[in-house]
């Protein structure tokens, strides 16, 4: 079942956002390709019954909709979300530093993220610079180093003999990169590197000075189908790009009979408390507006139907001991329904018969995970997004190994089979 193709495409996708920023300007792009029309928060919206429309806020967070042709009191919402977020290493606002002669740039951990595989890595840098131009106007515009130009180098084997049986990484000491060598005793400001790139790039826009940015370290490597047989996709960001771009392919390709949304949110690594973040306003602010009446409102959401879709976690063949038995997902076996009796993941018994049955009818197979009863449990936007809108919610996701590294595995056909099951979703009246 596996579709190089869609494959390819999210391959693409994840290339071309390195950061959140970019990963919803990609979003933009391919809604307005497809003829979606992007409203604004600031202005008057007058929505179509066969309209298709996206807006977008901070830049990194995107709702994108349909309105179907029935009322939305009567029809209610088919609803998926994800988030554009990962873990990684963000730039601090005064990073430079000169340490025998090398320049580095200090770092903040953004999220859970498994440190280890950020060593020896090829690291460019990309995401948001705020700039005034020649006008004295402020403006913001992405920014993407595009190539390799840091890396944070282990310390040799020979002078930490036990590092194979114990690594410790102290995150202050250990992770700035190394981006050059510098003869000067005072490091270079990085907003004057800043500015030598943002002109490279944007020659157009005038900017006279960057005061301030948003950006994160990535690894240059590009994702890529792998195995004997191609049947994983390795690659950064997979949780959760990957449930970001098949919601996203599966919106463009549904027809705006059924009402249907996408709901992309940032800082899900962070808790989601934000103005861009799922336990916010922003998709609450979205149905308020396509939805105004207060009384419709609440018929809709009684209505409607959340597939939270973030990456669950494969079964790890070296590491049987750390799984339920008989909740072990396989890569390449379809999408795992994630349920956790303390509610860290939304499923309820009602909202896994509507997606098992889904599934049953579009030929997907499902699968099961819950935590070892002896291990904390991880969550998602699920809960969060049914406490706050009161819609019925579950949580599911592709299977993944070694989610919140720099470079995660999944299955290949597992794309097309999430794909499959959100597309008919999307259609389910």
């Amino acid at each position: 079942m596996t579709n190089p193709s869609l494959n390819q495409q999210l391959i693409q996708f994840i290339q071309r956002a390195p950061t959140p920023f970019h990963a919803t300007a990609e979003m933009k792009q391919r809604l307005s390709a497809a003829g979606f029309e992007e409203l604004r928060e600031g202005d008057r919206w007058q929505t179509q019954a066969d309209g298709r429309y996206f807006v977008i806020r901070n830049g990194s967070s995107l709702v994108a909709f349909t309105p179907g042709n029935a009322q939305l009191s009567d029809s209610g919402l088919r609803m998926l979300g994800a988030h554009t977020d990962s873990p990684c290493l963000h730039v601090k606002p005064e990073p430079q530093m000169l340490v025998e002669g090398y320049y580095q740039l200090g770092v903040s951990v953004y999220g859970g993220a498994l440190l280890n595989p950020w060593f020896d890595r090829d690291l460019s840098i990309a995401g948001r610079i705020s700039y005034r131009n020649r006008e004295q106007q402020l403006a913001n515009v992405l920014l993407d180093f595009g190539q390799a130009v840091a890396i944070i180098p282990s310390l040799a084997i020979h002078l930490d003999r036990d590092v194979n049986e114990s690594r410790s990484i102290n995150k202050q000491q250990h992770l700035p990169p190394v981006l050059m060598r510098a003869a000067d005793e005072t490091p270079q400001p990085f907003r004057e590197l800043l500015l030598e790139q943002a002109r490279r790039q944007h020659p157009d826009l005038g900017i006279e000075a960057v005061l301030d940015f948003e950006l994160a370290f990535y690894d240059c490597q590009p994702p890529a189908l792998i195995g004997l047989k191609q049947e994983f996709i390795a690659g950064a960001r997979l949780d959760n790009l990957l449930s970001c771009f098949v919601g996203l392919q599966a919106l463009i390709d549904s027809g705006a009979d059924q009402a249907s949304l996408l709901v992309c949110t940032d800082h899900e690594e962070v808790g989601s408390t934000s103005a861009s973040g799922a336990d916010g306003p922003f998709l609450k602010s979205v149905l308020e507006r396509i939805c105004p009446d207060r009384e419709a409102l609440a018929r809709c959401a009684d209505r409607s139907w959340l597939i939270s879709a973030d990456n669950a976690h494969g079964v790890h063949p070296n590491y049987l001991d750390k799984y339920d038995p008989g909740h072990g997902p396989r890569l390449n076996q379809g999408p795992v329904i994630k349920t956790n009796t303390n509610q860290r993941y939304a499923t309820n018994s009602e909202t896994a018969a509507m997606f098992r049955d889904l599934c049953e009818r579009a030929g997907v197979p499902v699968q099961s995970f819950v935590v070892r009863s002896d291990m904390a449990c991880g969550s998602t936007i699920g809960p969060i997004t049914a406490g706050n809108i009161g819609v019925r919610t579950l949580d599911v996701g592709v299977p993944t190994f070694a989610m919140h590294s720099i470079r995660e595995l999944a299955g290949a056909a597992d794309t097309e089979h999430l794909y499959t099951a959100v597309k008919a979703f999307f259609a389910r009246s």
